[in-house]
């Protein structure tokens, strides 16, 4: 089975930066395309990132400019760069297993799910 988890997560101050990894064991990573999500106290888990097969990326529009996914071999990483307050949340790195031209935004789609790094952004 898929197991994902997710590391890099810290307290920053406004403007700063993190990189966020998620290490994928139990499949063939390349298979699947992988995500990033975050879910702020009392609020929805929302898409931030995703990045296909074919590396392609597509990111939110609150985090354009400031956040790149990638990936190698069995990890994948969320640059975070000009962190801002509103950022502050758990992240969630996820993965599906998909074959279309599309990205996978929603979050319901998603098959697996690492348990989440807290990120806070001081102001």
């Amino acid at each position: 089975q898929v197991q994902l988890v997710e590391s890099g997560g810290g307290l920053v101050q406004a403007g700063g930066s993190l990189r966020l990894s998620c290490v994928a064991s139990g499949c063939t990573f390349i298979t699947y395309d992988m995500g990033w999500f975050r879910q702020a106290p009392g609020k929805e888990r929302e898409f931030v990132a995703t990045i296909k097969r074919s590396g392609s990326t597509y990111t939110v529009d609150s985090v354009k400019g400031r956040f790149a996914i990638s990936r190698d071999d069995a990890k994948v990483y969320l640059q975070m760069n000009s962190l801002k307050p509103e950022d502050t949340a758990v992240y969630y790195c996820a993965a599906v297993m998909k074959y279309g031209l599309e990205y996978v935004v929603r979050s319901s789609a998603y098959q697996y799910w690492g348990q989440g790094t807290q990120v806070t952004v001081s102001s």
